[in-house]
């Protein structure tokens, strides 16, 4: 029972009537990037309301934050520094940089492996 004495039958109803529509949206992950960080909701609980055509998203889950990614920029010289120092191809080379955030060392080592 809801608070007022309303079952959740009856209160689905009347918001119908109100013209509110709620949808539970089936999410694994939810991640809001911010200027100097990520929140991110692990096991989230989403529903997503319409009242009068504007859409809101309600979000409860396990909530934690993490440094944001900065986008790698990845020169053709890098990669090609990369390929002749491992014979990797073009693919593999640009992986290695992209996860060693553009760090030439540290990819020709990771390939070298």
């Amino acid at each position: 029972m809801l608070p007022g004495g309303m079952n959740p039958k009856q209160m689905k109803k009347m918001m119908k009537k109100m013209g509110i529509k709620t949808d539970e949206i089936d999410a694994e992950q939810v991640i809001i990037k911010c200027v100097d960080r990520d929140i991110i909701i692990d096991n989230p609980s989403v529903v997503k309301t319409v009242i009068q055509g504007q859409e809101m998203f309600q979000v409860q889950g396990d909530v934690r934050e993490a440094a944001a990614e900065e986008d790698v920029e990845i020169s053709q010289e890098d990669v090609d520094m990369v390929k002749s120092q491992t014979g990797a191809s073009d693919e593999k080379a640009i992986a290695a940089l992209e996860k060693s955030g553009g760090d030439l060392a540290q990819a020709i080592l990771d390939l070298q492996k």
